[in-house]
């Protein structure tokens, strides 16, 4: 029987170089109430995240060059970096896409943001969008 993996969208992620100037943009420019900041040490990057529950933004930023968001505003420069899902079971979400044929990154999860268990699909298994799959977390 198959299950159903996704929840719905948590995030859509967009990666800058200055997350300082990105910040001020949406709070000053969009009108965004301040966001709340992490660094998020296992990814090599530093967030901000807009908004609370599902469909939240997040900016991200790189803070080492050979992290995969440096590689991705070498390549592609700013702009959306990927979305996210939310599952009940990574775990078994990501057997369940392996048994399927899936085009993973991550066959384990990893601790993301908020502290939430997050893996990634690669873009070329799903119509060119890099997408994230979480578990839990604030």
């Amino acid at each position: 029987m198959e299950t159903r993996c996704a929840r719905g969208l948590e995030h859509v992620a967009i990666a800058v170089k200055d997350l300082d100037a990105a910040v001020h943009y949406y709070v000053h420019v969009l009108g965004f109430a301040p966001p709340e900041l992490e660094v998020v040490a296992e990814q090599k990057v530093r967030t901000a995240i807009f908004g609370h529950g599902m469909g939240r933004i997040e900016l991200i930023c790189p803070t080492d060059s050979s992290s995969g968001v440096a590689k991705f505003l070498e390549k592609r420069g700013e702009g959306l970096h990927h979305i996210c899902v939310e599952v009940d079971d990574i775990v078994a979400t990501l057997a369940e896409l392996k048994a399927k044929g899936a085009a993973l990154i991550d066959e384990v999860p990893k601790i993301g943001a908020g502290g939430a268990k997050v893996a990634f699909i690669h873009p070329k298994g799903a119509h060119g969008v890099l997408t994230e799959l979480r578990q839990g977390g604030r």
